[in-house]
């Protein structure tokens, strides 16, 4: 599958709402999108998106222009629960794909372009998997080590990955 990997800006906020509502896992719940944005461990995800410092990327499916998913990072506020396994500003990965692209490389195409546009603004980028998600082998796969395991917002674990960033020469 072929995609394009455009820049993520402050105007695609819904979209990124859409893929935090994946990402938490929140569709496998019956929960609505809102619950999203009202939900204080999610909020800050995306919340003002756009701010200094936020870095992210949108995979558009090439064949017929649609969004394919979304992938972006940001530091978190102070107290943030990460903060506990990383410094404060290290930022945090978010990423999601539409369920009908899951599988077929947007993952991939987009953590590899924002970990390549993070190296000259941050030294790391960490993330937090649910220990049941398959999309953990993919972190792996693209240089991120676990360093904690925690209990998750929903009571199940979850490991705190962190991936060190190559800065350019």
């Amino acid at each position: 599958m072929t995609y394009e990997i455009r820049p993520a800006v402050a105007s695609d906020q819904s979209f990124l709402w859409q893929m935090l509502y994946y990402a938490a896992h929140m569709d496998e719940g019956g929960e609505s999108l809102e619950s999203a944005r009202v939900n204080p461990m999610l909020a800050p995800y995306v919340e003002g998106y756009g701010r200094p410092g936020d870095l992210g990327v949108i995979a558009i499916d090439a064949a017929n222009s649609t969004n394919a998913g979304a992938a972006w990072i940001r530091t978190m506020p102070a107290g943030w629960p990460l903060h506990r396994f990383v410094d404060a500003a290290i930022p945090e990965l978010a990423i999601a794909v539409v369920p009908a692209y899951v599988g077929r490389g947007a993952g991939t195409r987009m953590i590899a372009r924002l970990m390549d546009s993070a190296a000259a603004i941050y030294p790391a980028i960490a993330l937090s998997v649910r220990s049941t998600n398959p999309a953990k082998a993919l972190y792996e796969r693209m240089g991120f080590a676990t360093i904690a395991e925690i209990t998750n917002r929903v009571g199940g674990t979850s490991f705190i990955m962190r991936a060190a960033l190559a800065r350019p020469r």
